[in-house]
């Protein structure tokens, strides 16, 4: 298959490999659980930490706290914390994140059309 590729087109092979790398890490990490379903949950906009578990479901704090470090940590999430008492933290979408968003909306759309429900 990887000489039919590169005799269509002599860069492809690195093409798919590059591809492929970058397909494995998006998935490595937006396929990590509860990651995509956060950053979906923030799409309506920002939320304080109880309400976005509420939002995600069957989250423990501790597992909704970890994964939010993480969503900061790759710049897809902004946390702000507001000087009051007791002191507001929310969470947002960064620009990376919002990029995001088309990408999951139609990964969704695509799991709609081909996968079934749970269940079924």
């Amino acid at each position: 298959m990887t000489e039919l590729v590169e005799a269509v087109h002599p860069c492809a092979a690195a093409q798919t490999a590059a591809c492929g790398e970058g397909i494995r890490r998006a998935f490595d990490f937006l396929g990590k659980r509860w990651n995509g379903v956060i950053l979906g949950t923030l799409s309506t906009g920002p939320l304080g930490f109880a309400d976005l578990r509420r939002g995600v479901g069957s989250i423990t704090d501790s597992v909704l706290s970890d994964r939010l470090n993480e969503l900061v940590q790759a710049g897809l999430v902004e946390r702000t914390v507001t000087d009051t008492r007791p002191p507001g933290v929310s969470y947002r979408l960064s620009p990376g994140g919002r990029e995001l968003l088309p990408v999951l909306e139609e990964l969704g759309a695509w799991a709609a059309r081909h996968l079934p429900a749970a269940g079924c």
